[in-house]
């Protein structure tokens, strides 16, 4: 199964349910800012949806900003590895053919 056919295959079925719950929830609520007297008055479906996508961004963001430093890790090791893969490409190119197996062998 290709990617974006997988993909739609989960997003379909998720939207069909977020589009369930919002119409089966049009019942207006207050919503209140604690020490100050700012309310808003919005469905209860939209008011759910608003709360459960920013608590999922901020999950997604204490899960992200972790892996910072392991995908700086790897760049570093990819740069790395192509630098050997060059340095060794140089190297058998640069000795003759009977030569090239004490050429690679490091110090003993």
């Amino acid at each position: 199964m290709t990617g974006p056919m997988l993909r739609a295959l989960l997003l379909v079925p998720f939207l069909l349910v977020l589009i369930a719950f919002a119409i089966s929830n049009p019942q207006p609520v207050t919503l209140g800012l604690w020490p100050t007297d700012i309310t808003l008055e919005a469905p209860l479906s939209l008011a759910v949806l608003i709360i459960a996508g920013v608590f999922f961004f901020l999950g997604a963001l204490i899960v992200w900003i972790p892996g910072l430093a392991t995908r700086g890790r790897a760049r570093r090791a990819e740069k790395r590895l192509s630098a050997l893969e060059a340095e060794l490409a140089a190297r058998t190119k640069a000795a003759p053919a009977g030569s090239a197996a004490p050429a690679l062998a490091g110090p003993r």
